[in-house]
């Protein structure tokens, strides 16, 4: 009999399929992803990824409107949706029954630094990230799967992890009248 509900069963099928996939043409898993945004009157940010749509801002003391969440928002919500969804489905693939998967990221920050107060860095000062797991499996099985996730999960090591960033600035000239 499998432990796992309905949809894990479902989770655990899908990505098995998928890794086949990948394992047949490992090119498939090499993806290239690109979000866009735009500013225009005020601080308010348009952002688009294939059909999905957000809007970023800041508050009032910033000079922004409060038209939806802050940037940092977007951040912490990209980890924790990572983290939780990384482990859902690696649960689910390896057979373990996770009731739910709660994962909570709390960052220290020095908004005087994004307006160049003072001389530390705008990153953030400390982040730390808890997560609950409702499950009857035993600890240290939930333990070494969470340790092989996060070795593994993208958001997570984009944020403890240095790597490669590159910048590209291309100006707009109005054309003459």
């Amino acid at each position: 009999m499998n432990p796992l509900a309905p949809r894990d069963q479902q989770i655990q099928c899908n990505q098995n399929q998928f890794i086949r996939e990948l394992r047949a043409d490992p090119g498939l898993a090499v993806v290239t992803t690109r979000t866009q945004g735009r500013v225009e009157d005020g601080l308010t940010c348009h952002i688009r990824q294939g059909r999905f749509e957000v809007v970023s801002d800041l508050g009032r003391r910033m000079g922004g409107d409060g038209a939806g969440p802050s940037p940092s928002f977007y951040a912490r919500a990209g980890i924790v949706g990572c983290v939780a969804i990384g482990i859902k489905m690696a649960a689910a693939r390896s057979g373990l029954g996770f009731r739910s998967v709660h994962v909570s990221v709390e960052t220290d920050m020095d908004d005087g630094a994004l307006l160049g107060v003072g001389d530390r860095s705008a990153a953030p000062l400390a982040t730390r990230i808890t997560i609950a797991i409702d499950t009857d499996a035993d600890a240290p099985a939930v333990d070494a799967l969470v340790q092989r996730v996060l070795a593994m999960d993208p958001w997570y090591l984009a944020l403890r992890d240095a790597q490669c960033v590159t910048t590209r600035v291309d100006t707009v000239v109005p054309e003459s009248v």
